[in-house]
């Protein structure tokens, strides 16, 4: 079927102009643009996140020792303002005693019961100066240890305000880290497309006039009697022209692209959904995955670097056409190779 090399078209029967391959082409690349724009997204909402936590942890902490704070200050509040009524008391009772002890002053010289009672009312008097004393030195240690408290909460307002500073600048910066990362993706996108773009129209080049070889959306495809045959998993004699072109034209890509672009030839192996049980090839994905592997290692042999291959063996789960004729049968025996990303 004849390929043009100009614009991944290609002419149907009739001489129609078929689109397709193209149209998917574009597909494959948003699709592949929209992943690494949701990657990015994740990655930033990771960092996000756990930059937020650590807000928030310091935040909770912050928080309940302003509580506790509050609480000591309502209390010691509270304390003074006992120990202070209680001094009002004292002073109101010293003024009254003090005014009592004169007037037995004066009537001292009228009997001994009168100078007792006054000796009496003096040493009363003093006890009660000195409890007044001592509430007085309470209400000075209460003034200072609130002072105290006032110093510790100006302080936990402080180090809440430079959180809150740092968490700011934090989101700024992974802000600017997701902006510069999704710029550096969209680029890595852009070259792995346009590199993708030459590698399809170089094996368009050297496959697309062989009938046997399709090209389905993204991916070449090779009916699996080109390569092996029937129920076996090594390469026929054969094949082995076809082998060396792909070789050739991957070989050519590795030069191409820059080695910070992580990109990989998949080669695909499919089979037909009639069940193979064999005691080498026990299962269909084992005769799938044997088959890609073979391909692999016979690139591999021909200079094909192995960090620029996978072997994925699908068995008969990705079938192209779901009928149950021969035609239908060959179509699903067939081996893929997609460029994609590692």
């Amino acid at each position: 079927m004849p390929v043009s090399s100009a614009g991944g078209r290609r002419r149907g029967r009739g001489g129609q102009i078929n689109y397709w391959p193209g149209f998917v082409d574009a597909l494959s690349t948003l699709l592949l643009a929209i992943i690494f724009l949701i990657s990015v997204f994740t990655v930033g909402q990771f960092f996000l996140s756990r930059e937020l936590s650590g807000r928030d942890t310091v935040l909770d902490r912050l928080n309940r020792q302003i509580s506790e704070l509050t609480d000591l200050l309502s209390l010691e509040r509270s304390n003074r303002r006992t120990i202070e009524d209680t001094v009002t008391s004292l002073q109101t009772t010293l003024r009254a005693n003090e005014a009592e002890r004169a007037r037995l002053q004066s009537l001292l010289d009228s009997g001994g019961a009168a100078q007792v009672q006054a000796q009496e009312l003096g040493t009363q008097l003093e006890t009660e100066r000195q409890a007044t004393g001592r509430a007085l030195s309470q209400v000075e240690i209460l003034n200072q240890q609130i002072a105290a408290m006032r110093r510790q909460l100006a302080a936990l307002e402080d180090a809440l305000s430079a959180s809150e500073n740092r968490d700011k600048e934090s989101q700024a910066r992974i802000a600017d880290l997701g902006s510069r990362l999704n710029v550096a993706l969209a680029q890595r996108v852009q070259e792995l497309a346009r590199y993708r773009s030459d590698f399809f129209g170089r094996l368009r080049q050297i496959l697309g006039s062989r009938p046997d070889v399709r090209i389905v959306g993204d991916r070449f495809v090779f009916q699996s009697e080109v390569l092996f045959p029937a129920g076996q998993a090594f390469l026929r004699p054969e094949a082995s022209g076809e082998i060396d072109r792909i070789a050739s034209a991957l070989i050519e890509l590795e030069r191409q692209v820059p080695p910070d672009i992580p990109w990989v030839i998949r080669v695909d192996g499919h089979t037909d959904q009639r069940p193979i049980n064999t005691s080498q090839f026990p299962s269909n994905w084992a005769l799938s995955s044997a088959r890609a592997i073979a391909v692999v290692q016979a690139l591999v042999a021909r200079g094909v670097q192995p960090q620029h291959l996978v072997a994925a063996g699908f068995g008969e789960f990705q079938p192209l056409d779901s009928g149950t004729t021969e035609e239908a049968y060959a179509r699903n025996r067939r081996i893929e190779l997609k460029l994609t990303e590692r």
